[in-house]
C-alpha cells in the first residue's frame, strides 16, 4: 500500500502507506475503501512517547485507470507531554497499462503545510524509462530508470511473485511522494497460501501472504532503507495486519472498517 517516503514531520522520517489495490490484470484484485486504526507498537526516541492515528484508504475502478485517495492522520506525543497533530493527503490516478500516473500530496504538522507535491510520470513503455514532471514544490523534471513501476503495478507483481512462489524481490518504484524521484524497493515474501481466518468475509476464502517491504533512496551512499513496512496482503489486493517502522518508531495497524467497492466498467 504504500508506502513510501514523503517529506519529513517535524524532524521525523514519516513516510506513506499505500498502494493497497492493483490492475485486475491476472488476477481479479478489489476496488475498496479500507480504514485502519493506528497504535504505537515501539519506540527508538525518548522524543517519542505515545502515537496513535488512523488512515483511510479507498481506490476506486475508474475505468481506464485507479483514483487512489488515502488521509493518514497521527497524533505525536512528545517527552514533555506536547501532543504534535500530523495529516497527509494523498491522490493519484494510475493508469491500467502502468504507464502513467498523476499524484499529489500534501502534509500538514499542526495545520502549517510541511510538504505539497504534485505533477504527472509516464513511461515509454513497460519495462523501459520514463521522466516525472513536477508542477509543485517547482518546475522540475526527473528521470525514471528503466524497470521503474508505478504503486499500483507494484503492488500487482508482489502478489503475482507471491502466487509464483518468489521469495525475493527488488523492484525500482515511482509514486509521488518525494521529490527525489525513484526509490528502490527490497521485499521478501515470507509465506503465501490458504487458511488465514479473518472476520471479513471477502477475504477469509482468498489466499494471503506476509511481505516485509524496505524502501531504499537511490543514492548509492545510502545503505540503510528510508522506511519499512510488514503487512499481510490477500490475492484480492486488500492488506491488513500493518507494521510500519519509521525509524523513530514503529505503529502497528489494524483493518477497522472494509468495503469492496463495485467495477464500474
Amino acid at each position: 500500500m504504500r508506502l513510501r517516503r514523503p517529506a519529513g514531520w517535524a524532524g521525523l522520517p514519516l513516510v506513506l502507506l499505500f498502494g493497497l489495490a492493483a490492475p485486475a490484470a491476472a488476477t481479479d484484485l478489489a476496488a475498496h475503501r479500507a480504514i485502519y486504526e493506528l497504535h504505537m507498537e515501539s519506540s527508538r526516541s525518548a522524543e517519542v512517547a505515545a502515537a496513535s492515528g488512523t488512515m483511510a484508504y479507498e481506490v476506486m475502478d475508474a475505468c481506464d485507470g485507479w483514483a487512489v485517495r488515502q488521509r493518514l492522520q497521527m497524533t505525536l506525543t512528545n517527552r514533555d507531554g506536547q501532543d504534535i497533530d500530523m495529516i497527509s493527503e494523498y491522490t493519484t490516478w494510475e493508469s491500467k497499462d502502468g504507464l502513467h500516473l498523476r499524484f499529489r500530496t500534501k502534509q500538514t504538522t499542526d495545520q502549517a503545510v510541511t510538504s505539497d507535491l504534485s505533477g504527472a510520470a509516464t513511461l515509454a513503455a513497460a519495462g523501459k524509462p520514463g521522466e516525472a514532471h513536477f508542477a509543485t514544490p517547482e518546475d522540475m523534471i526527473k528521470a525514471l530508470p528503466a524497470g521503474t513501476l508505478f504503486p499500483m503495478v507494484h503492488t500487482e507483481a508482489l502478489i503475482r511473485a507471491a502466487k509464483a512462489g518468489k521469495k525475493f524481490l527488488a523492484l525500482p518504484l515511482f509514486d509521488g511522494t518525494s521529490a527525489n524521484g525513484a526509490q528502490d524497493s527490497s521485499i521478501v515474501i515470507t509465506r503465501w497460501g490458504a487458511g488465514t481466518q479473518s472476520k471479513w468475509p471477502a477475504l477469509a476464502k482468498l489466499p494471503s501472504g506476509r511481505f516485509h517491504i524496505a524502501f531504499f533512496d537511490r543514492n548509492p551512499e545510502s545503505m540503510e532503507p528510508d522506511y519499512e513496512v510488514s503487512l499481510r496482503y490477500w490475492e484480492n489486493g486488500v492488506a491488513d495486519d500493518l507494521d510500519m517502522d519509521f525509524g523513530d518508531f514503529v505503529m502497528s495497524g489494524k483493518l477497522a472498517e472494509f468495503k469492496l467497492l463495485p467495477h464500474r466498467c
